[in-house]
C-alpha cells in the first residue's frame, strides 16, 4: 500500500489540496488536486526504456472532462463519453507545454499523463487543476522532471486583479490569463484580453507569477512526504567520436547553406550536405553499424543546423533571410479575392500566407456546445487549416489536429474582443483561415486576415486587429529578441511568444519557452517590440486598404431585419404544432428565430424575399392600423353587422351601417360566413382594444382607385 498524503495550502485565498497514495496507486505518479469541490486526478506512467532508433521525446497528454463530474449524463445515442471536445484538447496543449520542457535533454522514454475531471463545482475550472495535478504527479514519480511547476488562471475585475477567478468572476474580467512556471521564472503563457497596456499585462503575468511560485513551493512539500526516488535512465547521449565524424562531413555545409536567405532554397541546400554525409557514413560504417548509429546521426545534424543557425543571429547579427532583429517581412494585404464569399482576404507576411474567408448566418448557423458548464451557444467561431501543401509535404489529410485546434482558438481570442455585440449585430459569425504558405507566424497572419475579411464583409468590429509572433535566442549569455519569427527561428529557438492585439492594447497572448524562462525584463522587451511591429501593421498595412469596415454587405450574405410584435402574438405566429411559421419558411426559405420578448430576427437571401416575410408575420401577428385596408373574412354574423377577421385571430365588428352605402335591412341579404372583401379600420377603443370596421370606406377607396 502506497502511503496516503494529503496537504493543503492557501493560495490568494483559496485552499488547494493535493493528495496521494489513495486512487490510482500502481501509477507511476498520481494526486487528486481539490479547489472547492472541484477535483481532478492526475497519473503520469513512463515506460522503462527508449524504443529502438527513437530520436525524439514520445510524450502524450490526455485531459477529460466525465460529465458525470457535473451529475450529467452525455448526450448521443450511445450515452458515453465521446471524442476530446475542443476545450478538453486546448487543456492538454495547456499542460504539455509548460512541462515538455522540463524533461532532461536525451531523455526518449515514452511518458503518458492523463487527467480526468471526478468533481465538478461549476465554479472553479478544472484546467488549472490539471496543469498542476500532471505536475505534482511527475514530480512526485521516479519519472525524471527538472520540476515543480504551478500554474494560475489570473483574471482582473474593475482593476483588481484576482487568482484562479471563479466563473462568475471570469465573466466580468477584462483579462483571462493562463500562467505557468516555475519558482525561477514563468514558462507558459496563454490567455486573452480586452486591450490591456503591455504594462497592464505585464503586472498580470508577474501577479500570476507569485502565485505560481507558492504552488510549486507546495508540490515541493508533497514531494519532500510522498515523493519516489528518481529512476536511473539512460540518456541518449551521442559519443563524441562520431559527433566529430559528423560535424567533419556536414559542419561547413550547413554553415554555408545558411546563407541562402529562400526557406525552400536553404532547405534544398542543408539537406543536400545532410544527405551527403549519411552516404559517405553509411560507406564507412557498412549498412549494420550505420543502421545502428543513423539515430545518433541525425541528433549531430539536428544540432549542427540549430547552432549555426543560433550563431549566425546571436554573433553574426544575421538572421536566416537577412532581416534586422526587429524587422517584419514584407506584407501584400487583399480584400474581395473570392467573389461569391460574404467577406474575404489574402494576407501575405514573406513566406507565409493565409486565405480568410468570413461567413455570415443567422442565430440557427450558431455553435452549439455542450460541456460540464451545460449547454450554449457560439455566435463567433474561427477555424485554422494547415494543409501539408503549405510547407510542401505529402501527408494524409484528416480532421482538425491538436496544433490546428490551438492555432485556430488563439486567433479566436485574438479577435473576441472587437466583434460587435449581438444586439448591434445579430449574425452568427465564422471566420475560417486556410494557411496556403507557411514559413512561421500562421496563427498570426490568420489574425491579421481576419480582420481584412471581417471588414470586407460588413462587419462592424470594434477596432481592426493585427497580431505578430516574436522570438528569443540565447547563445553563450548572448540574447536576441526576433520579431516576426520565421519556422526555422521558432523551430530552433528558445521562444515563441505571439502578441496579437488593436492599436490600444492587447486582446491576445501566448507564450511557450524550451528554456528555463525568461525574466521579467525580457517580457517587458519583447512586449515592447510586438507592441511597435503591431502598430506599423495596422497602421500601414491593414487600414492603408480598408480604413473601415465596408458599409454594404456582399449581395450574396443574408439580408437581415428584426420585426418586434406583440408578446401575445407569438403563439399566433408560430400556429397550432408550429404550422404558420414552417409555411412561412417552406415558402420563402427565410430561417426566422422568434425570441421571448416579442422580437423576431429574419434571415432571407434578398430583400425582396425579406419583405415578403415581413409581411407574412405581420399577417399572423401584427396589430391592424387606423386608416388601414385589409383583405377580411366574414366569420360571424350578426343582426347589428358581421365580424370580420382582418388577420390571423384578430377581428373586428363591421356595424350594419357601414356595410354599404345603400341601406341594409339583413346581413345576410349583402353576406355570409367566409366571404372575403376589402375593410377598413376605422378605429381601435383604447381602453378595450375592440376594432370598427367599414366596408363602404373600403369599397370607396378602392373604385377611386
Amino acid at each position: 500500500m502506497a502511503q496516503y498524503t494529503r496537504e493543503s495550502a492557501v493560495i490568494a485565498g483559496k485552499t488547494l489540496t493535493i493528495e496521494t497514495g489513495r486512487m490510482a496507486k500502481q501509477a507511476g505518479g498520481a494526486v487528486v488536486v481539490t479547489l472547492g469541490e472541484t477535483m481532478v486526478i492526475s497519473t503520469v506512467c513512463a515506460s522503462n526504456e527508449a524504443k529502438e532508433g527513437q530520436d525524439f521525446f514520445p510524450l502524450t497528454v490526455e485531459y477529460r472532462e466525465k460529465f458525470n463530474a457535473a451529475g450529467k449524463i452525455p448526450g448521443g445515442f450511445f450515452k458515453r463519453e465521446g471524442k476530446a471536445r475542443e476545450k478538453e484538447v486546448l487543456t492538454c496543449r495547456l499542460i504539455d507545454r509548460p512541462l515538455r520542457p522540463l524533461f532532461p535533454e536525451g531523455y526518449l522514454n515514452e511518458v503518458q499523463i492523463i487527467n480526468s475531471v471526478i468533481s465538478y463545482d461549476n465554479v472553479n475550472d478544472p484546467d488549472i487543476l490539471a496543469i498542476i495535478g500532471s505536475a505534482a504527479a511527475l514530480d512526485i514519480s521516479d519519472i525524471p522532471f527538472e520540476g515543480p511547476v504551478g500554474a494560475v488562471r489570473v483574471g482582473k475585475v474593475n482593476g483588481e486583479i484576482i487568482i484562479n477567478p471563479t466563473r462568475e468572476e471570469l465573466a466580468n474580467s477584462d483579462v483571462n490569463v493562463v500562467i505557468a512556471g516555475t519558482e525561477a521564472a514563468v514558462t507558459m503563457i496563454e490567455g486573452e484580453a480586452y486591450e490591456l497596456t503591455e504594462e497592464q499585462m505585464l503586472e498580470v503575468i508577474l501577479a500570476g507569477h507569485s502565485a505560481v511560485k507558492e504552488i510549486a513551493a507546495f508540490i515541493k512539500t508533497i514531494k519532500s512526504k510522498a515523493g519516489k526516488k528518481k529512476r536511473e535512465v539512460k540518456l541518449i547521449v551521442v559519443n563524441n567520436e562520431l559527433k566529430g565524424q559528423v560535424k567533419a562531413l556536414a559542419e561547413a555545409g550547413i554553415i554555408n547553406g545558411m546563407k541562402e536567405l529562400d526557406k525552400l532554397k536553404r532547405q534544398e541546400a542543408i539537406e543536400l550536405v545532410k544527405k551527403t554525409a549519411k552516404e559517405k557514413l553509411l560507406a564507412e560504417f557498412g549498412e549494420d553499424a550505420f543502421a545502428a548509429k543513423l539515430r545518433d546521426i541525425k541528433m549531430v545534424l539536428e544540432e549542427i543546423e540549430m547552432n549555426a543557425l543560433r550563431d549566425k543571429i546571436t554573433k553574426e547579427h544575421i538572421r536566416p533571410d537577412g532581416r534586422k532583429f526587429d524587422e517584419i517581412r514584407a506584407i501584400e494585404c487583399e480584400i474581395s479575392v473570392l467573389p461569391r464569399t460574404h467577406g474575404s482576404a489574402l494576407f501575405t507576411r514573406g513566406q507565409t500566407q493565409a486565405l480568410v474567408v468570413a461567413t455570415l448566418g443567422s442565430a440557427q448557423d450558431a455553435q452549439s456546445l455542450d460541456d460540464l458548464e451545460g449547454e450554449a451557444r457560439k455566435s463567433y467561431t474561427l477555424q485554422y487549416n494547415f494543409p501539408p501543401f503549405s510547407v510542401g509535404e505529402v501527408k494524409r489529410m484528416g480532421g482538425p489536429g491538436r496544433r490546428e485546434v490551438g492555432h485556430g482558438a488563439l486567433a479566436e481570442r485574438a479577435l473576441k474582443a472587437v466583434i460587435p455585440d449581438e444586439d448591434i449585430f445579430p449574425y452568427t459569425i465564422q471566420v475560417v483561415s486556410d494557411i496556403l504558405e507557411s514559413n512561421g507566424s500562421s496563427s498570426m497572419a490568420s489574425v491579421c486576415g481576419a480582420t481584412l475579411a471581417l471588414m470586407d464583409a460588413g462587419v462592424p468590429i470594434k477596432k481592426p486587429v493585427a497580431g505578430i509572433a516574436m522570438g528569443l535566442i540565447e547563445q553563450d549569455g548572448k540574447f536576441a529578441i526576433l520579431t516576426d519569427i520565421q519556422g526555422a527561428e521558432d523551430h530552433f529557438g528558445d521562444m515563441d511568444f505571439k502578441v496579437a492585439g488593436t492599436k490600444d492594447g492587447i486582446t491576445a497572448i501566448q507564450m511557450d519557452i524550451k528554456i528555463k524562462g525568461v525574466t521579467p525584463q525580457l517580457m517587458k522587451d519583447a512586449l515592447e517590440q510586438a507592441r511597435k511591429a503591431r502598430l506599423f501593421i495596422l497602421e500601414e498595412k491593414i487600414l492603408k486598404l480598408i480604413a473601415a469596415p465596408k458599409t454594404e454587405m456582399s449581395k450574396y450574405a443574408p439580408k437581415m431585419t428584426v420585426i418586434n410584435i406583440n408578446k401575445e402574438k407569438i403563439k399566433d405566429l408560430i400556429g397550432p404544432g408550429g404550422k404558420n411559421i414552417k409555411k412561412i419558411v417552406e415558402e420563402t426559405g427565410a430561417k426566422i428565430d422568434i425570441e421571448q420578448d416579442g422580437s423576431v430576427k429574419v434571415f432571407a437571401a434578398n430583400a425582396e424575399v425579406l419583405k415578403m416575410v415581413e409581411e407574412r408575420i405581420m399577417g399572423y401577428a401584427g396589430f391592424p392600423e387606423v386608416g388601414k385596408l385589409y383583405m377580411g373574412e366574414v366569420i360571424k354574423i350578426m343582426a347589428f353587422g358581421a365580424f370580420i377577421e382582418v388577420m390571423p385571430g384578430t377581428e373586428g365588428l363591421c356595424h350594419i351601417s357601414e356595410i354599404s352605402e345603400q341601406r341594409v335591412n339583413k346581413v345576410e341579404d349583402v353576406m355570409k360566413e367566409g366571404d372575403k372583401f376589402w375593410v377598413k379600420v376605422k378605429g381601435i377603443d383604447e381602453r378595450t382594444g375592440k376594432i370598427s370596421l367599414s366596408k363602404k370606406e373600403a369599397d370607396r377607396e378602392m373604385g377611386a382607385k
